[in-house]
């Protein structure tokens, strides 16, 4: 039995910062930050863009990104760079043939420009010493983009975007002067362990990274690493890729690098969707456990801590309320209840029941064991694990 005085310190701070996590944590909670509000005039003038696609065995996947990517209703010249990072089945054809049986699209001069002569197909070089796979691709496309575009849109394989969404980044980057406008990709949301963990785990980005506070001219920087358009000649100010090259969580490394050059703009969508499926219980554990350590700088006082930290702020007040006393009771209540209401925007967001609110508790919990679970790779030197590197190792 848990000491009264114990108890009655433990929901004391729990409550605490759940009060201090909703009322002064830039309202991270709310959702307010979305692509389509508070956008500025469209531009006179529409810059040049060309996207970069990194993928490495993207089969199943390829051709709905692709196909969205050719079929954007651009105004002004628009290209697209898939950098095929040593597939083995078959993703740069299956791109290919997407774009060939693509209708024309519109370009500055009034052309029809096809889908074939939009994109190109790069094969990936091998990769190099002190970068990770995904960041060598990009800088390959970056390299092939040359100094025409006026901005790059870097966006992942495994994400579709609705035809007006280029138009939507480039009014806001050239309306607001933005240097990177990002936009966090809707996740799929369909299985069991999708409808149970992926609303949480854009919730817990955002508590670490407060889009409000992002998208403030000083403070924090992030990215959400699916869709992110780059002012061209503010990257190269910045070092260009290569001063991320070894991140593992490399569009917060990005977004951090870019805000060092300018206002930076983070939102959610739900106009651009993420197609990758993550069917079992494993699979979104395997998401989470990729980089959950290298959040935590490799640190072992920090892993702990950080468990710890979530068995007290989360655990605790349900113990407290099944199990407590008195105040310690009632403080416990008021801290489950708090973290209930804060969860109940992004539950709306994903169409989710509002009683999964009340299951957060558990959630961390699981949470926590995919970060115990990415430290335990990384000791074993498969951290960091994606498409058949180890890629942790590198940041440490």
């Amino acid at each position: 039995m848990i000491a009264p005085s114990l108890a009655l310190a433990t929901g004391g701070i729990a409550l605490a910062v759940w009060l201090v996590l909703v009322f002064a944590r830039d309202g991270f909670w709310l959702t307010a930050e979305r692509d389509t509000q508070g956008l500025p005039p469209a531009p006179a003038h529409w810059p040049a863009v060309t996207a970069v696609v990194p993928a490495r065995d993207e089969a199943e996947v390829i051709a709905r990104s692709i196909g969205s990517l050719v079929a954007q209703d651009y105004p002004g010249d628009f290209r697209i760079i898939l950098v095929d990072d040593n597939s083995s089945d078959g993703t740069a054809e299956i791109a290919r043939g997407v774009a060939g049986d693509s209708a024309p699209s519109p370009c500055p001069s009034g052309e029809g420009l096809q889908g074939k002569d939009r994109l190109t197909i790069l094969s990936g070089q091998p990769l190099a010493p002190g970068w990770t796979g995904k960041l060598w691709a990009v800088s390959q496309g970056i390299a092939a983009a040359g100094d025409t575009p006026a901005y790059l849109w870097l966006t992942d394989a495994d994400i579709a975007h609705a035809p007006d969404t280029l138009r939507t980044l480039v009014t806001r980057a050239v309306g607001d002067s933005r240097v990177l406008v990002t936009l966090m990709a809707k996740l799929r949301c369909e299985s069991l362990a999708e409808r149970a963990l992926i609303p949480a785990f854009v919730w817990f980005f955002q508590m670490l990274y407060p889009f409000g506070a992002v998208n403030k001219p000083k403070g924090v920087g992030a990215a959400a690493g699916g869709c992110m358009l780059a002012e061209r000649a503010a990257l190269e100010r910045a070092g260009g890729i290569a001063a991320v090259r070894n991140a593992l969580i490399d569009d917060c490394a990005f977004g951090a690098l870019m805000k060092t050059q300018g206002r930076v703009w983070l939102g959610l969508t739900d106009r651009s969707v993420s197609i990758r499926v993550y069917d079992t219980w494993g699979s979104v554990a395997a998401m989470i456990s990729r980089s959950a350590y290298a959040q935590l700088g490799y640190s072992v006082i920090a892993l702990f801590g950080t468990i710890f930290g979530l068995g007290l702020i989360y655990l605790g007040p349900v113990l407290l309320t099944l199990f407590g006393h008195g105040y310690a009771r009632w403080l416990g209540l008021g801290a489950w209840a708090l973290m209930a209401i804060a969860f109940q925007p992004m539950l709306r967001f994903y169409r989710r029941s509002p009683l999964w609110g009340l299951t957060l508790p558990g959630i961390a919990i699981f949470y926590a064991g995919c970060t115990f679970a990415s430290a335990w790779a990384h000791w074993r030197g498969r951290g960091g694990m994606w498409k058949g590197r180890a890629q942790a190792a590198l940041s440490a």
